[in-house]
C-alpha cells in the first residue's frame, strides 16, 4: 500500500501540481493531510508561502499545528518549494 501512495503523490505532482502554479499547495492539501483530515478542514489561500487551513475548532487546531512538520514535508514534496508554512484558522474565525 505505502508503494502506491508514494506512486499516486508522484504521479499527482506531476500531473496536477506542476500545472496549477500558485494554486498547487490549495490542490495538494487533501492529498497530503488525508481523507479524515480532509474531510473537516478546507485549504483558505497560498499567500507568501504560506498555505491557510481552515479547521472547526481550537481542538482540531492544536492537533494539527502538533503535525505541521510533517503536513509541511508532504506539501514541499508534492507542490514544490514555495510553500514555507502553514497556518490553521478556526473556520468561524476565518476572513469569508
Amino acid at each position: 500500500m505505502q508503494h502506491a501512495r508514494a506512486t499516486l503523490r508522484k504521479i499527482f505532482a506531476e500531473k496536477v501540481c506542476e500545472q496549477a502554479g500558485a494554486e498547487a499547495p490549495l490542490l495538494a492539501w487533501p492529498v497530503v493531510c488525508g481523507a479524515t483530515v480532509a474531510e473537516k478542514t478546507r485549504a483558505l489561500s497560498f499567500e507568501g508561502g504560506v498555505l491557510a487551513v481552515a479547521v472547526p475548532d481550537p481542538a482540531w487546531r492544536s492537533q494539527l499545528q502538533g503535525m505541521s512538520d510533517q503536513y509541511l514535508a508532504g506539501l514541499v514534496q508534492i507542490a514544490g518549494k514555495q510553500v514555507k508554512g502553514i497556518s490553521f484558522v478556526v473556520a468561524s474565525q476565518a476572513k469569508r
